[in-house]
């Protein structure tokens, strides 16, 4: 979701909540933690515990995971992470909270921070520290923006009808399978297609009434009461204000429109780019024809081609076009039945592993191309990429596009499947990640390591 000068609505957030939460759980390691039952303690503590998630945070500044793409407006997951984390020392109320939460459960549990197993504990009051402060800074810098009045409640408002929304264009997508809920919605039962489900394009065709019979009918359709019909009175309003929630979902729908064009950059950067060439080529003729004037060399005109050969009659020149278009039209015949048998080849050899026919083929375009360790390992197979992603990450990972895993498991194809889909045997598979390693530790230390 995005809305004026907010930076952490967007589909990053994820991200920047589990790797502040890991780092956070890093560094109560090096705290003395018992000191949050001391409110005098508080505020050295929180400059402790900002310095060592910094600190943890600058240190894995090359994973996956934080150089992943933050937000739209270009911030990495880390950039995020680290700015929230310095908005934790202007806002230290949420820190207080947070030590608030820490006395009341060891006044329950005792020092259950020693527990590996309370990690979990830990884990999710660092999230809702950081999801309160993530909605006051946004509705702060929102006011800042547009100099309307808005509240952390309103923000969090805002993401719950962009949530909404997402929910409900998921079951028009599959309304054959939600026909019941679709039609709850609607307002009537279904007959054929609903032309709604072709007319919503985006959250700004989304109609408020829907938002709340979507609420309504989760209880019978999903087993849970909606937002807007729980006992929990932060939304209860809502149900009785369609117009403030179609304003709302009018608002974001605007926004994202407006923005939309920041998603498209890279085209007409690229065209400025080949603009800026062309006229710098072009004043460099200018230039040259000039000079030559200038030193008494004779006009022709700027002429950048040199002339036709007199003897050559222009059906002949026409002939040679003809015979250069049929000759590149038959190069790349063999080239489009290469890489068919190429692709049918690798759904093949997918097939016999019990992997996906097209795995390999999606598996590529889920790649990141701008992450740092695609750049480091773009002469890699990928096979050998995912054997490296395995090593280092594991076989399951948060970061990993789901075309990457194996459906049948959820988790990276082991590597007697990444050495088959590669047609190399496993010691070469191994060899091969352990060097792919080496180039990233190189890479990010200046020297090699041997892979582990």
């Amino acid at each position: 979701m995005r809305l004026p000068g907010t930076r952490y609505q967007e589909h990053g957030w994820e991200q920047v909540r589990k790797l502040l939460g890991h780092c956070s759980l890093q560094a109560f390691r090096q705290l003395e933690m018992h000191q949050l039952l001391d409110p005098g303690q508080h505020a050295p503590l929180l400059d402790s515990y900002t310095d060592a998630v910094a600190a943890a945070l600058r240190a894995g500044a090359r994973s996956a995971r934080a150089e992943a793409e933050g937000n739209s407006y270009g911030d990495s997951v880390y950039e995020l992470s680290l700015s929230l984390l310095f908005e934790l020392q202007a806002q230290p109320s949420f820190w207080l909270a947070f030590a608030a939460a820490v006395a009341a459960e060891h006044a329950r549990s005792g020092a259950f921070w020693l527990d590996a197993a309370a990690e979990g504990v830990m884990r999710k009051k660092v999230n809702d520290m950081y999801a309160g402060l993530r909605d006051k800074v946004d509705a702060d810098s929102y006011i800042a923006t547009t100099g309307r009045d808005c509240s952390p409640n309103k923000i969090y408002t805002y993401r719950m009808l962009d949530t909404a929304y997402r929910e409900i264009a998921g079951l028009f997508a599959d309304w054959r399978q939600h026909a019941g809920q679709v039609g709850a919605i609607l307002g009537r039962p279904l007959d054929g297609s609903p032309i709604e489900v072709r007319q919503m394009k985006s959250i700004g065709g989304c109609k408020a009434e829907w938002i709340i019979r979507w609420s309504e009918s989760q209880e019978r359709y999903a087993g849970s009461p909606g937002p807007l019909h729980t006992r929990s009175k932060r939304f209860a309003s809502l149900k009785n204000s369609p117009g403030k929630i179609a304003a709302m979902l009018a608002e974001i729908g605007d926004y994202e429109e407006l923005s939309a064009n920041m998603d498209r950059a890279d085209d007409w950067q690229g065209d400025a780019g080949e603009a800026a060439l062309w006229l710098e080529d072009y004043w460099r003729v200018i230039g040259e024809s000039e000079q030559q004037e200038a030193h008494g060399g004779l006009q022709d005109e700027d002429r950048i081609l040199p002339e036709p050969a007199a003897d050559e009659a222009p059906g002949d020149a026409d002939a040679d076009a003809e015979d250069e278009g049929a000759a590149a039209t038959a190069s790349s015949e063999p080239d489009a039945r290469d890489l068919a048998h190429d692709l049918a080849a690798e759904q093949a050899l997918a097939g016999t592993l019990s992997l996906p026919p097209r795995y390999l083929e999606l598996a590529r375009s889920a790649q990141e191309s701008g992450s740092w360790a695609l750049r480091i390992l773009s002469a890699e197979s990928l096979p050998i990429r995912l054997a490296v992603y395995q090593k280092l990450l594991g076989v399951a990972d948060d970061t990993y596009p789901d075309a990457w895993l194996d459906p049948a498991t959820g988790e990276l194809p082991t590597l007697q499947q990444l050495a088959a889909l590669d047609q190399i045997s496993m010691p070469t598979l191994r060899k091969r990640r352990n060097e792919a390693i080496d180039k990233l530790y190189a890479a990010n230390t200046g020297k090699g390591l041997a892979a582990k």
